[in-house]
């Protein structure tokens, strides 16, 4: 398959640094592509902005750099490209596949949660379902935000796991594919974009495979073709939740700047994926003949602060 034909994606949101988690899914995804000769544009997603923080992308570009990871073209701005998603919403409001929705988070939450409320126990009860899209023009000034229906959550064929079933409950019933405040929701953004910069296959961590079921709706709703899709096991802590603040500091650039060389990590994470028989330093040019997606450990990477310490660093 050449590079035209096949197409995979970093796509790292600036909402902080990032983490050693993030490189192994960003090391996993580069090895798939550049094991198959595909090509791997790059995309900052950085429409949700409240979260984004100041000097994130180009600290994304300079960790992705420092790892070793080249990409091809771009990177592709999400925050440039709002008339895209604005055409794609235009369309299914055009097939009533969505509503204007006023509930706010407190809203849905009390309402998932009060007796007999949601039989199904989803975390939208469809509470605003049965409006239709004209109904907006009598909000007023209102604030809303628009859903998408959701009759079914489809199954598919993971590339890693194999069949996967998210049920109705796990999706979460009718979700926002419009933010009140006037800017796409990642599900709409993700999938106009994945489409319209032709990717092929989709590299991602596992605590994404709920999405998969609404980007799959809305690819049958906007009649576009999905990629296929390999969802890879998390980093997480000695806690067994995914990395974060109380793990310590493992952000890309703390290691960076304490003198942690990009090949010790690279062969620590190698090694996690089952590619080494040992942690020990190489280069992720390297780790192309050894590259093999099934011999990836199906549990969770636990990083402890002795793994840390043996590549040099202390958080």
């Amino acid at each position: 398959m050449t590079k035209s034909q096949h197409r995979g994606r970093l796509a790292p949101s600036p909402t902080g640094a990032q983490h050693v988690g993030n490189a192994r899914t960003y090391l996993i995804a580069w090895l798939r592509a550049r094991s198959g000769s595909a090509s791997l544009p790059l995309r900052i997603e950085d429409i949700d902005s409240p979260r984004i923080k100041a000097g994130a992308s180009d600290l994304i570009l300079q960790d992705l750099r420092w790892l070793g990871l080249d990409w091809d073209g771009g990177p592709v701005i999400q925050s440039q490209r709002l008339p895209l998603y604005e055409q794609a919403l235009q369309r299914l409001k055009e097939n009533d596949l969505v509503y204007p929705c006023t509930c706010t988070r407190s809203d849905v939450a009390q309402a998932a949660s009060a007796p007999h409320a949601g039989q199904e126990g989803r975390p939208y009860p469809g509470t605003c379902a049965l409006r239709r899209v004209a109904d907006a023009e009598n909000l007023g000034d209102q604030p809303f935000a628009w859903r998408f229906r959701v009759a079914r959550s489809p199954e598919f064929v993971d590339g890693y796991l194999g069949g996967v079933r998210v049920t109705l409950d796990a999706l979460g019933g009718d979700f926002v594919v419009w933010k009140s405040g006037g800017t796409p929701a990642y599900q709409l953004a993700v999938v106009v974009d994945d489409a319209d910069m032709g990717i092929t296959e989709v590299v991602r961590g596992e605590d994404l495979v709920p999405s998969t079921p609404r980007q799959l709706l809305l690819y049958e709703a906007l009649d576009l073709t999905p990629p296929s899709y390999v969802h890879v096991p998390l980093v997480v802590g000695p806690d067994g939740r995914r990395l974060a603040k109380r793990h310590g500091d493992t952000r890309l650039v703390a290691l960076r700047e304490s003198g942690v060389q990009p090949q010790v990590l690279i062969g620590l994470l190698a090694w996690s994926c089952g590619w080494l028989p040992r942690p020990e330093p190489i280069t992720a040019k390297e780790l192309l003949p050894r590259f093999r997606l099934y011999a990836i450990p199906r549990d969770p990477f636990v990083l402890t602060d002795e793994l840390l310490r043996r590549i040099g660093y202390a958080a």
